[in-house]
């Protein structure tokens, strides 16, 4: 059997829901993994052992009733099959949004303090769910560029990536099937891929960020961090204001997919290994009857980063001015330089961007068209960088942000330094449930053993 530590997200809640696993054990399992692991991985700002342990026991409670209930009239039972619910199983939560009873320090000493009112929206629809609060788990500062203490499971001396690099190192090495992060520019994709998880970020109104701390709101999502790409559904599945537009059954793609393989204009940055990764994985889907054509996205997206950084800083920059009329010593040199940079921006180039990045919304509309399901490329420059000065480079994410397309990487093989590399699936906006089947598919051909099922049994 396997341990409890390194079940999916899908295998605990189906467990629980039969009643051959009880959720205090499961939390138990995940807090001994904590308690194990923590000193070196260093993934959760706050873990409440007790109040998590006491949630449990009440989803226990919940689960036996309902079970009590089948019992008696089946029509009663708990609906798992049909509704996905997670009663039970404990999820990481990024410390930039809010939940009721922790702090949000959102990566600042200064607000390490910060008691917010209540929930975010997506913590209450996650609860909705069945799902606990394991804990939140570290952020790098204001989720910008600013490493945090985290490192990675893999490798400590190498970055987890950022900005939720809590997040991703937590689920990688089990210490919780799945985590809530958000990404601004390659906050989810960037450090799923560094630590040989999977990480998706739906289309980018499908989750509410109410509750979330503010950066860049033309940005701005959460997404999720899980072992597959159904467990990243099926937990995005909740999160989601719009129930029901995201499935909690995902089921790979019937057929193989019609991918376009871009490397897009910054190619030159990735390392060796990850480019023979890349290609190795396109002839592996190409086998498994994939139509993937390897073409160049149009020129006009040679402009995609200077037109999201323009957007990004300026926004971060008004949202900022008045914590750093007060408090600008307390931000990192890293976060005012790019501030400062922010506050440059005039009117009227922020409006230009504004509208560069419409007409690239409409380009890619129209690169799809050629009859393309989805893009396949890097997430990553290649494997997680030596040392803890910086989170990664995260340009082969900016162009699927500043599009706000659903996105989700898959952890594909392993670099010569042992350390994960990955492939970033990319839908088109409004199709987030057929680039979960298409990632699905894609998974089917590039298995890849997480690092919790590389341990001695």
């Amino acid at each position: 059997m396997k341990a409890l530590h390194a079940l999916g997200l899908r295998g605990a809640a189906a467990q629980l829901a039969a009643g051959t696993v009880t959720s205090e054990a499961l939390v138990t399992a995940c807090a001994e993994r904590i308690h194990a692991l923590e000193p070196r991985v260093m993934a959760w700002q706050a873990f409440d052992r007790a109040g998590v342990l006491e949630a449990a026991r009440a989803a226990d409670h919940d689960l036996a009733a309902s079970r009590g209930a089948a019992a008696a009239d089946p029509a009663a039972a708990l609906p798992w099959a049909e509704r996905g619910f997670l009663y039970g199983v404990p999820v990481g939560v990024k410390d930039i949004i809010d939940v009721a009873g922790y702090p949000t320090g959102m990566g600042s000493e200064r607000y390490a303090s910060h008691q917010p009112a209540g929930s975010a929206e997506l913590v209450q629809r996650m609860a909705a769910s069945g799902a606990l609060v394991m804990g939140k788990t570290v952020t790098t500062e204001f989720a910008f560029m600013q490493p945090s203490r985290t490192t990675n499971p893999w490798n400590p001396a190498h970055s987890p990536g950022g900005s939720s690099s809590g997040s991703a190192a937590a689920v990688a090495c089990g210490m919780v099937p799945a985590a809530i992060g958000t990404q601004t520019n390659g906050s989810v994709i960037r450090p799923a891929a560094f630590c040989g998880v999977v990480g998706f970020k739906p289309d980018r109104d499908l989750i509410s960020t109410a509750g979330v701390l503010a950066f860049s709101p033309t940005f701005d999502q959460p997404g999720v961090f899980a072992r597959s790409v159904a467990d990243a559904g099926l937990l995005a599945s909740w999160l989601t204001r719009r129930t029901g537009v995201l499935g909690h059954q995902i089921i790979p793609a019937r057929t193989a997919p019609r991918l376009a393989a871009v490397r897009t204009a910054l190619w030159d940055r990735v390392q060796t290994a990850q480019a023979q990764r890349f290609a190795a994985d396109i002839e592996l889907l190409r086998a498994a009857g994939a139509a993937v054509d390897e073409v160049e996205l149009p020129r006009a997206f040679d402009d995609v980063w200077k037109v999201h950084r323009l957007i990004m800083l300026r926004e971060a920059a008004q949202l900022a001015r008045p914590m750093r009329t007060m408090h600008r010593d307390a931000l990192s040199d890293t976060l005012n330089r790019a501030l400062d940079e922010g506050e440059a921006i005039s009117d009227s180039a922020y409006g230009d961007a504004m509208k560069a990045r419409q007409a690239l919304l409409s380009a890619f509309e129209r690169f799809l068209d050629r009859g393309y399901g989805a893009v396949i490329t890097v997430p990553a420059a290649g494997e997680a960088p030596h040392g803890l000065d910086s989170t990664g480079d995260p340009a082969f994410c900016t162009p699927w942000t500043l599009l706000c397309t659903p996105a989700i990487t898959l952890p594909t093989g392993l670099g010569p330094k042992g350390l994960p590399l990955g492939l970033q699936v990319v839908g088109r906006r409004g199709e987030s449930n057929y680039l979960l089947a298409a990632a699905a598919w894609c998974e089917a051909q590039l298995p890849f053993k997480a690092l919790v099922a590389r341990e001695p049994a």
